[in-house]
């Protein structure tokens, strides 16, 4: 009977052994496969940076729409607003391997913006490089908030990694387009209107890429007029429907509309007190947006008949970014990043399945450049939204 009992609690304890080590390796083995995606998106990352570089340095051109379909592997002739996707991604890849390269591009292209931005009109306006509007030394010709709200958000992420007269010029510049906007272009109700446009209206695309902006030059400077006016854009957007499409200032419900607002939306929502009427409607927009990526997101298994890669599509990739800061900042988004993880591995798949991606095709500089926000936020939590605490 001892020799029995002996044996039952042998048996009983190898068991719970092998259960155990079965555990552990499994846990092991995801976690190896998660270290193993990081590393691959790591590569992918750095690979597409370098190839921004590249694609930088070329010749400078402005933009047209021929060049949707006529690629020009000469000149580098893509709209500022669109680099600006690049440069931001650019410096989170300089905190992440120390390469000076990295950091020597973007403060190159942020003279540039600078230089152009003392010789427009209206002062503090930013030349945008499309060739068809409005040019430095220039007095007619629209212009448009929007492209230069990303703009100034690349210029600021520039600023807070110099510690020379070059910080002093970035910050000056964007201070002067703050002031610009909200002196001319910022209604009563919190709306932004485009500049320079055709449409006079409050537009959601102004309003959400200038909010977005907002709310990052106030973590850098402390302004409370920057948050004030950022939390007037959400109020803005809440007293409105964001999912009809017949409100004249939102374009159809697309990739567009999802990656500004929702850009926007993640990144005020730490600004906003919990509790409050402001931020339960916020968080309904939020819903609305994160509803819509899981009908059309196509790593999550979505079968729309539009690619990526098709005009106005191009934003797709850029998704995942704020997915990942809604479930960085608040554990209420935390299934975000589950999603966010399968959305990146598509558009991982997608922009590599082939080579490397040909950054000389305008759709492909797209997808590429709005995929780097994806892949910054996931490699370098935070990094897109670095501060340097010096004011």
């Amino acid at each position: 009977m001892k020799k029995y009992a002996s044996f039952v609690v042998f048996f009983l304890y190898a068991c719970y052994a092998i259960s155990a080590c079965s555990s552990v390796c499994a846990a092991d083995q995801t976690s190896g496969d998660a270290s193993s995606a990081s590393d691959g998106y790591r590569a992918h990352f750095l690979e597409m940076c370098d190839l921004s570089l590249v694609e930088m340095e070329r010749p400078l051109a402005p933009f047209f729409e021929r060049y949707r379909k006529n690629e020009d592997p000469k000149t580098h002739h893509y709209p500022f607003f669109m680099d600006s996707y690049a440069i931001r991604p650019l410096c989170v890849a300089y905190d992440m391997t120390g390469e000076k390269k990295y950091l020597e591009a973007c403060n190159r292209w942020a003279d540039l913006m600078v230089d152009f931005q003392r010789r427009m009109t209206p002062k503090g306006a930013y030349y945008l490089n499309y060739g068809a509007f409005r040019q430095p030394g220039q007095e007619r010709g629209q212009w448009f908030v929007a492209d230069s709200g990303s703009i100034a958000a690349a210029l600021l992420a520039v600023a807070v990694r110099t510690d020379d007269g070059r910080r002093k010029r970035c910050l000056d510049s964007i201070k002067s387009f703050a002031r610009m906007v909200i002196d001319n272009y910022v209604s009563s109700g919190g709306g932004v209107t485009d500049g320079l446009w055709t449409y006079k209206g409050e537009w959601w695309a102004s309003t959400a890429i200038f909010g977005t902006f907002m709310v990052l030059a106030y973590n850098e400077t402390g302004d409370q007029e920057y948050l004030k006016t950022a939390l007037r854009a959400a109020d803005w957007f809440n007293r409105r429907d964001f999912s009809k499409e017949n409100l004249p200032e939102f374009d159809t419900f697309n990739p567009c509309t999802i990656f500004y607002c929702g850009e926007f939306f993640a990144v005020v929502l730490p600004h906003i007190e919990a509790g409050t009427p402001r931020r339960e409607r916020t968080e309904k927009q939020i819903a609305e947006v994160l509803a819509w990526l899981a009908k059309n997101q196509k790593g999550r298994g979505a079968q729309s008949d539009w690619k990526y890669s098709d005009k106005g599509k191009v934003y797709m990739p850029g998704n995942p970014y704020f997915m990942f800061l809604l479930a960085r900042d608040s554990a209420k988004y935390q299934d975000q990043k589950a999603a966010a993880d399968q959305e990146l591995n598509y558009v991982d798949d997608l922009l590599f399945r082939e080579g490397k991606p040909r950054e000389t095709d305008l759709e492909v500089w797209g997808m590429m450049t709005f995929g780097m926000m994806s892949y910054a936020e996931k490699l370098s939590p935070g990094g897109l939204f670095r501060a340097s605490g010096k004011n």
